[in-house]
């Protein structure tokens, strides 16, 4: 079994639990909520909720739940609506608890509406894809997608508690897991160049052995850099760093719509983006560049664009990123592989350069 680890965040510090079995965690922390007076609702998919049906019958039982559409989609001001809603229906005080089932979309749309109900309630985070293992369930980052843009509308607020369950992964589609790889590929590249060696070697699988230490690892990382800069005010570097590869990456997804790439389809190729820019500032040799696009497409995932999209509109989506800050777009670059940074004032025309290499016209 996987020891369990703490994000520190004094008063508000949470568990990330790491469960051999699923049900029994679950039902364990469910009847401990019961217990002390506490109501609990569901939120999940559609997807999830298909998948996973034996898991909540036994886990959940006839616990309310509100089950939505798969898809980025549904990271939207309407779903928002809806969940208030729901909750609001079932009559949730401020003790209340939101249990979110899911993958990245559902656990940030939840996570977002547990921030706003009643001004803040308690939420439980159960990610059900890799990406949202290693990412997005950690960490305390809520939010929805506006037309404008991508995580637009959102808050901080960290959940009473995260169950990372691999055993979710088994009925994970390959697509998917593959996406979920992105963004363990890019804790390697920005905070240990040790995991990155490892992932060159080593072509992860749902049932490889050493992914249930690797996902432990990802989520110590996240962990180390929310506690040392929780809201991502520190002028350089930070929190920011997190979003290696996510500046070229939302952009992606906003021109596309959000449906012609997983997200971490986007961020795979943004990660190329990356490294190519940091090549070109001369800060990341040629060859350490060449050996990212070797892990990512190790991994099945796209190291440039299925078709070409608009420089002008990748350009233009890259103003709208929540990074930037007064003096312009704000890219997170590498000095060395293990090594990232933020890095301001950067020329369009060399960002043009990337984009265009990227396979955009």
């Amino acid at each position: 079994m996987i020891r369990a680890l703490t994000v520190e965040l004094g008063a508000r510090s949470y568990p990330i639990h790491f469960p051999g079995d699923a049900d029994a965690a679950i039902q364990a922390a469910l009847a401990e909520t019961a217990m002390a007076g506490r109501v609990s609702v569901l939120l999940t998919d559609e997807g999830v909720a298909q998948a996973q049906a034996k898991f909540l019958a036994r886990g959940f039982g006839s616990i309310p739940r509100l089950v939505l559409a798969a898809g980025e989609k549904t990271k939207s001001l309407e779903s928002f609506g809806r969940v208030l809603d729901f909750l609001a229906a079932n009559k949730l005080t401020r003790q209340g608890v939101l249990w979110v089932l899911g993958g990245g979309v559902t656990g940030d749309l939840g996570g977002f509406a547990a921030a706003s109900y009643l001004r803040g309630i308690d939420c439980v985070q159960m990610p059900t894809t890799l990406l949202a293992m290693v990412d997005s369930s950690v960490g305390g980052k809520t939010g929805i997608n506006l037309s404008a843009g991508k995580n637009l509308a959102g808050a901080f607020h960290h959940p009473r508690a995260v169950y990372v369950a691999t055993e979710f992964l088994q009925s994970l589609p390959a697509r998917e897991f593959a996406a979920g790889m992105a963004e363990v590929i890019k804790y390697g590249l920005l905070g240990d160049a040790a995991l990155f060696a490892q992932l060159e070697k080593t072509v992860l699988t749902a049932s490889h052995a050493e992914l249930p230490a690797i996902i432990r690892r990802c989520c110590q990382l996240k962990a180390e850099i929310v506690r040392a800069d929780e809201h991502e005010t520190a002028v350089e570097g930070g929190r920011a760093l997190l979003n290696l590869g996510h500046t070229f990456g939302h952009a992606i997804e906003q021109v596309t719509g959000y449906s012609a790439y997983l997200h971490g389809e986007a961020v795979a190729v943004g990660l190329v983006g990356a490294a190519r820019l940091s090549q070109k500032l001369g800060l990341l040799p040629a060859g350490d560049a060449a050996r990212i696009g070797h892990v990512l497409a190790a991994h099945q995932l796209p190291v440039r664009l299925r078709s070409p999209l608009s420089v002008a509109e990748l350009q233009a989506a890259t103003a709208h990123d929540k990074k930037n800050r007064a003096d312009g777009v704000r890219f997170v670059v590498l000095n060395a592989l293990g090594v990232a940074a933020t890095r301001s004032g950067i020329p369009p025309a060399l960002v043009e350069a990337v984009w265009r290499e990227l396979g955009a016209a």
